[in-house]
């Protein structure tokens, strides 16, 4: 198996520079694992393909405004991409400006002061702040949008989830970004059941593999937890024959990552809270969940790779190359994809 194994080519023109308008009116691809059969529908569609006793999974991260802009004392300009927080004053975060070194003081526009403590990789940076810096969120604080997106997004709110609660995320669970309350309703309605994890999304999960063999990545770390309350919809739905449908990768990277708990002894899962860092590629027996809700990924991402071990990397190509030629929109806020 080799990093090229997952690599397609998509047109410049199939990038979704615009989410869908309403959320739920964007395409929806469904593909069937057992027999290859696709289907197109869309997004509200779900509630009439969806069964009883069906269980969706929803993140409820919330995309903190991770991109703040500061200066030097020299007046040179700094922007400062938050990752991920160690404690109540210091970030993980990317930094862009010259001469960010150990010591160095920078002032956050209508903000606190922050310093360099640490030099990690690349140019990533430890920083600390003179106070917290969550409370200035409103008024410094820019949602931080994939590269390759270039229209401007008017409406913060388009990049989170309308079940979005816990704050935490350098980017959006964006699987999750074409549910609307109604559509939520209707699937209730219908007897189709809900259950909430968190895990925070970082910058990392979009990166692609540059190693030849994907083995020989370094995975990226995310925090994530399943309380509880889901671990027990959970057991119910499968001892009842019903299905787990994990919307996106961020929800089957917590519930695999929980699985992992489960002994030979019990198939019950149980709740779960810590870093994960669970690479899933092609070979890999999933434990918990039984269809998923996901967006079209990057090439050679380890997302595209997930899916693939899923619903088999051949399939999971031809697939791809289909809704290219069915004009489907891709990545963030591209259409959507079920595997059944």
């Amino acid at each position: 198996m080799k990093t090229s194994d997952f690599d397609y080519h998509l047109p410049e023109t199939s990038i979704a520079q615009t989410p869908a308008e309403p959320r739920d009116s964007s395409r929806l691809l469904i593909l069937h694992r057992d027999s290859s059969d696709v289907d197109h529908r869309l997004f509200r569609d779900l509630s009439l393909i969806l069964q009883p006793n069906d269980l969706l999974i929803l993140n409820r991260t919330r995309v903190i405004p991770a991109r703040i802009f500061a200066k030097k004392e020299t007046g040179g300009k700094v922007e400062i991409l938050l990752l991920r927080r160690r404690n109540e004053l210091t970030w993980e975060a990317l930094v862009g400006g010259k001469g960010l070194r150990v010591g160095k003081l920078v002032k956050v526009e209508n903000g606190p002061d922050a310093e360099i403590i640490e030099i990690l990789e690349g140019s990533e940076r430890l920083i600390k702040f003179s106070e917290p810096i969550e409370p200035y969120f409103p008024k410094v604080g820019h949602v931080p949008l994939p590269p390759y997106i270039h229209e401007k997004l008017n409406d913060p709110e388009r990049y989170q989830t309308v079940f979005a609660r816990e704050m935490g995320s350098a980017a959006a669970p964006t699987a999750g970004l074409h549910f609307t309350p109604q559509l939520l309703d209707e699937l209730k309605a219908k007897g189709v059941n809900t259950a909430y994890v968190t895990l925070h999304v970082g910058l990392d999960t979009f990166a692609p593999v540059t190693e030849d063999d994907p083995a020989e990545h370094k995975i990226h770390t995310e925090w994530c937890e399943l309380p509880q309350e889901t671990a027990d919809l959970i057991n119910a739905t499968k001892n009842s024959g019903g299905r787990v449908v994990a919307v996106g990768t961020t929800s089957v990277r917590t519930l695999e990552s929980a699985a992992q708990l489960i002994t030979d002894n019990s198939s019950l899962i149980t709740a779960f809270s810590a870093p994960t860092s669970i690479f899933i590629l092609p070979g890999y027996q999933f434990k918990i969940v039984d269809a998923i809700i996901t967006n079209f990924h990057l090439p050679k991402s380890t997302l595209i790779m997930l899916v693939s071990a899923f619903a088999g990397r051949e399939k999971i190509l031809e697939t791809y190359n289909l809704a290219i030629k069915e004009r489907y929109r891709f990545y963030s806020f591209g259409d959507a994809m079920l595997i059944l």
